[in-house]
C-alpha cells in the first residue's frame, strides 16, 4: 500500500482537529475584575499625581492591573515593572519605556521608590 493510500484510510480522522485545543481552552481559567473601593482609588490618584510631577525622572515603577482575556469572558491580573515614560490622562494609559500600554482604569496597585521619597 502506497503511503497516500495509507494516510487516505485516516482521513475521517481529521475532522477532530481542533478539538483538544477546545477543551483545553473552554478548561481554562479566568477571574472577575475586581471593582476597587473610593479609599483605594483615591489612592491611586494621589500616585498617579506623584508620578506625573516625576516623569523627567523616568522613575522605575511596578503596577498591578487587570488584563481582559481576548478569548473569553474575564482576565487575569498582571504586575509589570519597567521605567515610566509617560501619562496619557487624555487616553486613560500609563506609558512605559518599553511601549507596554497599561489603561489607568484597570489598575488596582502602584508601586516603587519615588513614592517612598514623598512619605513624611
Amino acid at each position: 500500500m502506497s503511503l497516500y493510500n495509507r494516510a487516505a484510510q485516516f482521513a475521517p480522522f481529521a475532522a477532530l482537529a481542533g478539538y483538544e485545543e477546545a477543551i483545553v481552552e473552554t478548561a481554562r481559567q479566568t477571574s472577575s475584575k475586581i471593582e476597587i473601593m473610593e479609599d483605594i482609588r483615591q489612592l491611586m490618584d494621589q500616585k498617579l499625581s506623584i508620578l506625573c510631577n516625576h516623569l523627567d525622572e523616568e522613575p522605575i515603577i511596578s503596577i498591578t492591573y487587570f488584563q481582559p482575556d481576548n478569548h473569553k469572558r474575564g482576565g487575569c491580573y498582571v504586575t509589570v515593572a519597567g521605567v515610566l515614560k509617560d501619562i496619557r490622562a487624555n487616553e486613560h494609559i500609563i506609558l512605559l519605556r518599553d511601549g507596554k500600554k497599561i489603561p489607568i482604569d484597570y489598575i488596582i496597585s502602584l508601586d516603587g521608590e519615588v513614592f517612598s521619597i514623598n512619605k513624611p
